[in-house]
């Protein structure tokens, strides 16, 4: 494992939104959902796609809260351009759990 420094791991925002939407990803090459999240008034809502349908289904995903990562540039994955990167934990079986906070938080709130 490579370590890196406070001052990188500082760069990385971490910010919790709340998902909006989600659906089907057909045109995908692997299995997958196109996802928008709402990450508060200062970044606001925005759209990835999540490979995340061993465990998920679209409308289980609405209203939850999830981690991601904002401030990658964003990235052309097929149709749609993925602006920010949903965060989990993958299992034995290659399903992704979502990284999810305990409590409600506010929207945009950043990883402490």
């Amino acid at each position: 494992m490579k370590e890196i420094s406070w001052q990188e791991f500082d760069q990385v925002e971490l910010r919790v939104g709340t998902i909006v939407k989600a659906e089907d990803f057909p045109e995908a090459r692997n299995p997958a959902y196109k996802v928008w999240a709402d990450f508060g008034p200062e970044i606001g809502e925005r759209k990835s796609s999540a490979q995340i349908t061993k465990l998920y289904k679209p409308d289980e995903l609405v209203g939850k809260q999830i981690v991601a990562v904002v401030n990658f540039p964003p990235k052309q994955i097929g149709p749609i351009k993925s602006e920010f990167l949903l965060t989990g934990f993958v299992g034995d079986d290659s399903e992704v759990v979502l990284a999810i906070p305990e409590r409600p938080v506010k929207n945009g709130s950043k990883l402490a």
